[in-house]
């Protein structure tokens, strides 16, 4: 709370103007609103990258993989730490053997950076700014899973393709709460959860198809 609030004093105090200034130039009398929302959108994203960084990264893992045991997908998270005998699926969680969700990479800060002039267009631009970094965030937020599936660069990109707009859909919904200052930090774990329920039912899914093609095998040997 502490840090969030501070990041965002910061922030109006020293660039809030600044903006203003230059969307006088774009957004007219909406300048101070669309200005704001600039800052609060600026501050938020830093606070967020910050958080995930040094505060709440492990937290994130442990909420992704105990939903995921409390889907029954245990034998995917036991590719990727101990599982330990009990019924509650979060203390089931023992020793991580990877830790999935990447530490800050300036990638994605020059690339949130290089996307931001955008919302110095009216609307339009601000629609465009969100869906491209949902682009980025959809597929980012299921890193846990795809680590716990070792899969490799081709297959992470060839599943993506296929969901692509599932991917996008989810990234946009996700940038948009986690844009709400200090209120990102809860949005982060509601966000985690909602990927581990999507990644539990993909995974099924896989099971199923995996259970559903060798019988449909054996069927086309006996109707031979």
């Amino acid at each position: 709370m502490t840090l969030g609030l501070g990041i965002t004093t910061f922030m109006f105090v020293f660039t809030y103007l600044p903006q203003m200034a230059i969307m006088a130039f774009t957004s007219g009398p909406l300048a101070a609103i669309s200005a704001a929302l600039l800052v609060l959108s600026e501050s938020s994203t830093i606070f967020t990258v910050l958080s995930k960084t040094f505060l709440i990264e492990d937290a994130l893992t442990d909420t992704f993989d105990g939903v995921l045991v409390s889907k029954n997908t245990t034998n995917l998270v036991s590719e990727g730490r101990q599982i330990k005998a009990g019924g509650d699926p979060m203390a089931k969680l023992g020793k991580l053997f990877k830790k999935p969700f990447a530490k800050f990479t300036p990638n994605a800060l020059i690339r949130y950076f290089m996307y931001l002039p955008l919302n110095f267009i009216p609307v339009v631009g601000t629609v465009m700014f969100v869906i491209l970094q949902g682009k980025r965030a959809g597929p980012a937020a299921h890193t846990r899973y795809f680590q716990l599936k070792q899969w490799s660069s081709r297959q992470k990109e060839k599943h993506v393709e296929e969901y692509k707009a599932a991917y996008t859909s989810f990234g946009v919904a996700a940038v948009i709460l986690e844009l709400v200052p200090v209120a990102s930090i809860l949005f982060a774990f509601t966000n985690t959860v909602g990927a581990a329920l999507w990644a539990a039912d993909m995974e099924k899914g896989n099971m199923s198809a995996e259970r559903t093609a060798p019988q449909l095998k054996e069927q086309a040997k006996k109707a031979e």
